[in-house]
């Protein structure tokens, strides 16, 4: 075959990243965001507050499928940063005066930078001596903000009612305050992650998550690339976490370093998808709806998820969108580069 032929064939082609499921999926998203963003104007204070939980507990499922389903970094101890979020938004607040909504990605600033020699502590580890490593971390934190009495120590500190007022004189007027913020937080968290994962860093980060040694012989940097990852789920993870408390107004050692931070968001991303951005929107929406209804049922109800998570991991080892792809190649958020024919529509 001649080069000319060569050149011609080539032309015959293009390289697309949208599919026809993200144009509808756009228009979608863009009609149920109004909905979502008027939602203060007529829903009650009890909806509004659900909806600020889903919003947070999205971003969290979001920041660790990142960490775990892109960057290989399988971590149990991202209540360490949820923790340290909290606690940054309570100091900055309290003693340096900074108001309470930037307090929330100024807090995911100062964790980012505290990432870093935590970040070469555990990179050292591999496996699940890293998710381990992680989990200790977090327990080293929470020990060690339990011995600190201005926070509170042990028992915990609440938020003056100052700083609590400054947010908003009136009460609907903090709630629909802190709604806004959180639906911000979580729209603005998948837009970076689908951003980034359209990049050449994304590219990267999928490289290394198949095959490192493949990845390195390819000229990536994986510790790099790995490190950059680490230290933007950690900031993205603070400021969530600084959001969560800010909703609560009150941070104890034990609910800022709560496991259970990792563990929701690992069931979510299991069950939804590792590896992909709609995997954690569907597992969230599948948690709220076990949740809720079955809260009341105590142990029962965390039997119910063990199983449901055991289930989905048997028979579908790519979560419940991984079956829904498969089955109808469907992508709302496609960051995969393919090479289709200029005839086809």
């Amino acid at each position: 075959m001649t080069d000319h032929s060569k050149n011609t064939d080539l032309a015959e082609y293009k390289v697309v990243r949208s599919t026809p499921a993200s144009r509808t999926g756009t228009i979608i998203g863009l009609i149920l965001l109004v909905i979502l963003v008027s939602l203060p104007s007529w829903g009650d204070r009890a909806t509004i507050r659900l909806f600020v939980e889903i919003f947070y507990i999205l971003a969290l499922a979001q920041m660790w499928n990142l960490l775990a389903g892109y960057g290989g970094l399988v971590s149990v101890g991202q209540q360490a940063f949820v923790g340290l979020g909290g606690y940054m938004l309570f100091i900055i607040t309290i003693h340096y005066g900074v108001g309470a909504i930037w307090a929330i990605p100024l807090s995911g600033l100062i964790c980012a930078f505290i990432s870093l020699p935590i970040a070469f502590l555990v990179f050292r580890l591999r496996g699940h001596y890293f998710a381990i490593g992680t989990w200790v971390v977090s327990e080293v934190f929470l020990l060690g903000f339990a011995q600190i009495p201005s926070l509170g120590g042990g028992s915990g500190k609440s938020l003056p009612i100052t700083i609590v007022k400054s947010i908003s004189d009136s009460r609907d007027g903090r709630d629909a305050t802190i709604y806004w913020t959180a639906l911000f937080v979580a729209v603005a968290t998948i837009a970076i992650i689908y951003i980034l994962l359209r990049s050449r860093h994304g590219l990267a980060l999928t490289a290394i998550r198949d095959s490192e040694e493949a990845s390195n012989s390819l000229g990536v940097n994986n510790f790099k690339a790995k490190l950059l990852v680490y230290i933007f789920a950690a900031f993205g993870t603070a400021a969530i976490g600084a959001l969560i408390f800010l909703t609560k107004l009150r941070i104890s050692p034990s609910a800022a370093f709560d496991i259970n931070w990792t563990t929701t968001v690992i069931f979510i991303v299991v069950i939804g998808g590792i590896g992909t951005i709609e995997g954690p929107i569907l597992g969230t929406i599948i948690y709220f709806l076990l949740r809720e209804p079955l809260s009341d049922f105590g142990t029962w109800y965390l039997i119910l998820l063990g199983a449901t998570a055991v289930i989905v991991m048997l028979k579908a080892p790519h979560g419940i969108w991984g079956i829904i792809t498969e089955r109808f190649d469907l992508r709302f958020f496609p960051v995969q580069r393919r090479l289709k024919l200029k005839t086809d529509k």
